[in-house]
């Protein structure tokens, strides 16, 4: 199946280091993950993971970068 033959409703979901991903709509959430609040087919919950996710790392790395002072 492509992913213009998925039907399926996907619901953005990130987890406790601030990382998104995608996850069925319609399946229970993976330990760990929350609901983010936007839901859509794969191509627009990936688009707008790209518009929200803007820094990779993950957010106990950018506090400690922080704490550090250095923020690169």
């Amino acid at each position: 199946m492509t992913d213009d033959e998925d039907d399926t409703r996907y619901q953005v979901v990130v987890n406790h280091e601030a990382q998104y991903s995608i996850w069925p709509a319609d399946r229970a959430l993976p330990l760990g993950w929350q609901a983010e609040g936007f839901s859509g087919t794969k191509a627009e919950c990936l688009q707008h993971i790209e518009t929200m996710w803007t820094d990779m790392r993950p957010l106990s790395l950018r506090r400690r970068m922080e704490e550090d002072g250095g923020d690169s």
